[in-house]
């Protein structure tokens, strides 16, 4: 295998950043192997798909980039006109000849939902192309100057022409994306920044009266944490609050940033205090909560995190439109969506390669960046896997020259 691989590209990672740099190392010319732990291919993209694979978000490229924060946004050039932003990421899958739809939100979808058509079809050109898929290959460090592997036949040791690392962040890692690589790449002089949960739930010790609404989605509301704003939907569980709703405003959250819920995100504070003035006062607390706030969960959480209610009925308005959401902190990392951390914008040059090892690239979920789900994920590992097999190509073209 080694000698097989001189001159061609290895990438380690066969997740969407992986595999999206393999198919620009192949459009360029070059012989490509993927190597791959798992059994199958993308477990953690297939896995997302399961409730509907969201491929990017159908809106302006600026207001998208703004979305981003960390390694990828700092990158000279990224997500620029030349870049692979949405209406990249659109064509590139109606080119695997997958039909989508674009709900009201600007989501972009397949017309069918699943990500398993469209990994197959992805598989299915990287083969046309002569891209080589080598499963139950784990990396395990380094043997002198080559790349070690664990595989079914035994230990081998590649030395390939340029390396793409695609191997994810911390989050979810039954899936694979455990990040034993750190301590090897730290070894070699790459600054990582630790990890940390991303598009993540929180914590909620939540009161014994809250039980009965396990399970739940908390819809209709808004989540203000600063400047941002969630009204996507939530659900209530044992554990605490998950869900888009709460994804989307996560990061300020686990930053330490206050979050408020509004109840009645589409009433002014005025009419809500009229309509609590209006209620009958021969009804109880929580049925009047009920009445005026239309859903017995969302006067679940104003009796959960309002109490004590104040009797007038402004300031009881002016509480549920800016109620103090009270948790314990992130959920742990193994079940957050994605992760924050990793090599650092500064251990990186504009083409996505290690300073501290040359012909080295890295991609995805490795980088420290986050964005929130949406789409906004996905696009961004699509975009660095594609960025970082450019510049693999380049290195491979003067290696050549």
């Amino acid at each position: 295998m080694s000698d097989i691989l001189a001159g061609r590209a290895l990438v380690i990672g066969a997740g969407p950043a992986g595999l999206m740099a393999a198919e620009t190392l192949a459009a360029h010319g070059f012989g490509v192997v993927v190597a791959e732990a798992m059994p199958t291919p993308a477990r953690k993209f297939l896995m997302a798909g399961k409730s509907g694979l969201n491929l990017t978000r159908d809106e302006p490229r600026a207001l998208f980039a703004t979305r981003f924060s960390g390694a990828l946004p700092r990158t000279p050039g990224y997500l620029g006109e030349e870049e692979f932003g949405p209406a990249e990421v659109m064509a590139w899958a109606r080119g695997l000849g997958i039909e989508l739809f674009t709900g009201s939100t600007g989501r972009v979808f397949p017309l069918g939902m699943k990500a398993s058509p469209l990994l197959r079809a992805w598989i299915g050109r990287l083969s046309g192309q002569g891209v080589e898929l080598l499963t139950r290959w784990r990396w395990a460090g380094f043997k002198g100057d080559g790349w070690r592997f664990e595989t079914p036949a035994g230990v081998e040791i590649l030395h390939p022409g340029a390396v793409v690392l695609a191997l994810g962040g911390a989050s979810w890692p039954r899936l694979g994306s455990d990040a034993g690589w750190v301590p090897w790449l730290q070894q070699r002089g790459v600054a990582i920044a630790p990890f940390r949960p991303a598009n993540m739930g929180f914590r909620v010790d939540w009161s014994a009266q809250m039980a009965r609404h396990f399970g739940r989605a908390v819809k209709g509301v808004a989540l203000r944490v600063g400047e941002q704003t969630g009204r996507g939907e939530w659900v209530i569980s044992a554990r605490g609050i998950e869900g888009g709703g709460v994804y989307e405003v996560s990061a300020a959250m686990r930053d330490g940033v206050p979050a408020l819920v509004d109840l009645a995100p589409d009433l002014s504070e005025a009419e809500l205090a009229r309509r609590f003035a209006r209620a009958p006062a021969k009804l109880s607390v929580g049925n009047r909560l009920r009445r005026v706030l239309g859903d017995p969960l969302r006067a679940a959480l104003l009796l959960e995190w309002g109490q004590p209610l104040p009797p007038d009925p402004a300031r009881l308005a002016a509480r549920a439109k800016a109620l103090a959401l009270r948790h314990e902190g992130p959920l742990g990392i193994e079940r957050a969506i994605s992760s924050a951390g990793g090599i650092t914008a500064g251990a990186l040059t504009g083409t996505l390669e290690l300073r501290a090892m040359p012909g080295v690239f890295a991609a995805g979920e490795m980088l420290d960046w986050e964005a929130p789900t949406g789409g906004y994920l996905l696009t961004g590992c699509l975009a660095s896997g594609r960025r970082a097999g450019q510049g693999a190509a380049a290195y491979l073209a003067r290696a050549r020259r």
